[in-house]
């Protein structure tokens, strides 16, 4: 008998490795080697310096091919003298394992790791299990989940559905699961106008109030109500900004940004095009010149509630006894990127400390999760 893939132990390695994005520092490599050994096809799919890997265990192309998405870079671990253990050093105290990447997301990985190698190993399923993670999901995620997307569609590769193993749940293990997520984009207003002395505002062209007014339109504006698996979309001002330390002087140029996190109802598209069009009216109305970028983090999308949602749901519950609310709050995940690819939903633990100082994990959750994905994978396939 092989003995099951113990996923605290391998969370443990995992967090040992110092994978701060854009770093690999090892994670991917451990996986490559348990996976390898358990008969998984593996092929690092590295793009501009970024490691991902992607592991197959069965026939290339099946229709029934189940994936798991995940990712093993992790943020920085800030102020290294306001942590109680080693970041990196996967110390397993009152319960908790603590660590950069405890909950966000190396206990995921290694949940659907060892679910998908006990799995193989005892009941080889007729179809596909495949394991796609990157190491660029914390950073800018062009050379990420994206590379191996692209890699799949050059090489024929495909997944039928697919789960991302992000922290799902708030408060308790099983409550709550993602079937969409809001998309996320950011405006870069620039205002230029005339610089001058403030004792002689007239003979100046003072941006400042330009930009206020344009801001203060676009913040007490109402984008929506919500929609039917949506909350309200939203707009925050993340910075107002002169650059100017004197008092005397009338500043040339001001900067301002603001974050829209949006639901169905838009698209980055259009948004952009109100965003312009106010811009526009407010330079007409004051003669000041003001010029926007914007950076699409990702567009908002919905797996309708449907089997794959039941699969994940009737799994949870039957581990856990609670049956996951199905949610599309929260940021972005790289769920935005495997939605064009296949149905995708999220489930994973509770994300209560992820990229926060001290950073910990339930041990207990993490034998719950591979427990979960385990299910998954028999029912899948069942």
């Amino acid at each position: 008998m092989i003995e099951p893939v113990d996923p605290v132990a391998l969370t443990a390695d995992l967090i040992r490795c110092p994978s701060v994005t854009p770093e690999e520092g090892g994670a991917l490599g451990l996986l490559e080697q348990l996976l390898a050994g358990a008969g998984f096809a593996c092929t690092r799919v590295d793009r501009e310096g970024i490691a991902n890997l992607y592991a197959r265990w069965g026939e290339k192309g099946h229709a029934k091919s189940f994936g798991f998405n995940g990712h093993t870079d992790v943020v920085p671990v800030g102020d290294l003298a306001a942590w109680t253990s080693d970041p990196f050093g996967a110390e397993i105290r009152e319960g908790q394992m603590w660590g950069r990447g405890a909950t966000d997301m190396k206990s995921g990985v290694a949940a659907f790791a060892a679910a998908a190698v006990d799995f193989v190993r005892q009941t080889p399923p007729d179809g596909a299990v495949i394991l796609a993670i990157t190491g660029d999901e914390e950073g800018d995620a062009q050379h990420g989940t994206i590379a191996l997307l692209d890699w799949m569609a050059q090489q024929g590769e495909a997944m039928s559905a697919c789960l991302v193993g992000e922290p799902t749940c708030p408060n308790e293990m099983g409550e709550m699961m993602k079937i969409g997520r809001r998309g996320s984009m950011t405006a870069y207003f620039t205002a230029t106008g005339i610089q001058g002395h403030t004792a002689y505002p007239h003979r100046a062209k003072n941006p400042v109030p330009a930009l206020a007014r344009l801001i203060a339109r676009l913040d007490d504006h109402v984008l929506d109500e919500g929609t039917a698996h949506f909350d309200p979309s939203t707009l925050a001002v993340a910075s107002f900004d002169t650059g100017n330390p004197a008092n005397n002087v009338i500043p040339a140029q001001c900067r301002a940004m603001v974050n829209i996190r949006f639901n169905d109802a838009h698209s980055s598209g259009a948004l952009i095009a109100w965003l312009t069009e106010e811009a526009a009216k407010v330079q007409a109305e004051t003669g000041v010149e003001i010029s926007m970028r914007t950076q699409v983090s990702g567009e908002s999308f919905l797996t309708p509630p449907g089997p794959l949602s039941a699969l994940v749901a009737d799994a949870v519950e039957a581990e856990t006894g609670r049956r996951p609310e199905m949610s599309t709050s929260g940021g972005t995940s790289d769920a935005r990127f495997m939605k064009d690819h296949c149905p995708v939903v999220e489930f994973g633990l509770v994300g209560k400390t992820m990229h926060q100082v001290d950073e910990r994990v339930s041990v207990e959750q993490i034998g719950a999760l591979k427990n979960i994905y385990s299910r998954i994978l028999r029912d899948y396939f069942a």
